[in-house]
């Protein structure tokens, strides 16, 4: 197999072959490490590569085959981590200069997860300023770059995971969302990122933006990849107040069957308010495409959806500010600039205001709820354009820009980007969201139209492939 296909082998690919003996974990590893060390140094999606130590755990796992100990599907299988997860012994720097001294003295719970798994560390990838403030060209640590075009960005804040996945630079990753971190990067970079029901991951031992709001998922370049990333890490953690005590089902199984049936819903009013024409256009494509494989499409309005915003963005930037206070009265020149702006507007905010917002959100809650009684899904686009150019996102505000993905923030359903096509060789995404806890019915819609598509089997032109 020649050298680049390898990094583009899906994790069940990888796997069968891993188990077949036609592929050992040490080649797999080599492929990646060669591939990062001719094409990050212009794409800039890892902080660190643990080289050595990756070498290491790929032996293992290789003497572990030879034994025939088999973990499971992510044994053997590289991965690469955002920036902002704790691993005993190394910086979690969360892309700032507040933390530039910071060293973790234990794994998050999900790096021992994937430890246990038998999954091989290969670094930790570039992220937005404390997963929120967007990266500059001219900042310190210069930022990811969209491997579909390099002028632009990656989407963020997990853009280091994202750009990786997309260029071949690892096999899986993990990222957070507090606002969309996870889906806006697959969407702009032609991969798949899902972000769970809220509590269905455990958030110990990664930097936090947010308590009510942020959540950590996988990133992939296959929904299958996507289902297996989220079975090593779902499950309640006792030490995580935001933990849930759900059973959790075998994800994968749900995949392959048929969506003959399910209603999926389709807020058109909302989308053609916001959405560019052209992904307008390729979002039409795709809920055809749902409707012709069995789904039964249908028009919606999404309740309240006007105060959606607002309730958002006051519960993240209190909810921010307060994390933060301590470093703000001591370290505010160690901030970037956009990071300081976004802040900014949370001092203002007081103790009624954010009591509103919760109350808000309890209400937006309940109409969801409601309404999933007459749906199974809702689609949207991912992101109402495709991805910025670096210039265009620094002379944009620092507001957030997730009209579709930060409602299910708000309620905490877990919902999935896909990607649905390309305008002038950019990609765009497909958003589905679910009722909470139902990550296998959102994954089993998004492999179907996986299936009957070939949008993840392109690749960007980065001179490798």
């Amino acid at each position: 197999m020649i050298l680049n296909d390898l990094c583009y082998l899906s994790i069940g690919e990888a796997a069968a072959l891993f188990r077949e003996r036609k592929l050992s974990p040490v080649e797999l590893v080599d492929a990646y490490l060669a591939r990062i060390g001719k094409l990050d140094p212009r794409l800039n999606c890892y902080v660190a590569v643990f080289r050595d130590r990756a070498r290491t755990e790929a032996l293992r796992a290789e003497w572990d085959f030879a034994r025939g100990e088999f973990r499971g599907p992510m044994h053997g299988i590289p991965v690469a981590l955002k920036d902002l997860f704790d691993m005993a012994g190394l910086p979690a720097g969360a892309n700032t200069r507040v933390l530039k001294d910071r060293m973790s003295t234990q794994d998050a719970l999900l790096v021992d997860k994937l430890r246990h798994a038998g999954a091989i560390l290969l670094g930790k990838l570039q992220m937005h300023e404390f997963a929120m403030g967007s990266p500059l060209l001219n900042d310190p640590v210069p930022p990811a770059r969209n491997p579909w075009d390099l002028e632009r960005m990656p989407g963020g804040s997990s853009s280091g995971s994202a750009a990786a996945l997309a260029a071949g630079l690892c096999a899986g990753s993990y990222g957070s969302d507090t606002g969309g971190s996870i889906r806006h990067p697959a969407a702009h970079t032609a991969t798949v990122g899902l972000k769970p029901t809220y509590g269905l991951v455990s958030r110990r031992g990664a930097v936090a933006l947010t308590w009510s709001m942020d959540h950590i998922g996988p990133m992939a370049r296959r929904v299958e990849d996507t289902a297996i990333l989220l079975q090593v890490v779902a499950g309640y953690d006792p030490a995580d107040p935001g933990s849930a005590e759900v059973a959790i089902p075998a994800y994968r199984d749900a995949l392959g069957g048929s969506i003959h049936g399910l209603r999926v819903g389709v807020p058109t009013a909302y989308v053609e308010s916001l959405a560019a024409t052209e992904v307008m256009a390729l979002f039409a494509k795709a809920t055809k495409a749902l409707s012709e494989l069995g789904a039964e499409v249908r028009d919606i309005a999404l309740p309240s959806i006007h105060h959606a915003g607002p309730i958002f963005l006051t519960i993240l930037l209190a909810e921010a500010v307060a994390y933060h206070e301590d470093w703000l009265s001591r370290r505010a020149d160690q901030y970037g600039r956009d990071m300081w702006l976004r802040l900014l507007p949370g001092l203002a905010f007081s103790a009624a205001d954010y009591v509103q917002a919760q109350r808000g959100r309890a209400m937006l809650c309940r109409q969801m709820n409601e309404l999933m009684q007459a749906v199974d899904l809702i689609a949207t686009p991912t992101m109402p354009r495709t991805a910025m150019t670096f210039a265009e996102s620094a002379a944009a505000p620092p507001v957030p820009r997730s009209p579709f993905t930060r409602l299910a923030n708000i309620t905490g359903q877990p919902s999935i980007s896909l990607p649905c096509g390309f305008y002038e060789g950019l990609p765009v995404g497909l958003l589905l969201t679910g009722r909470v806890f139902e990550e296998a019915r959102v994954l089993q819609v998004a492999d179907a139209y996986e299936r009957a598509t070939n949008w993840h089997h392109r690749r960007p032109n980065l001179g490798l492939n």
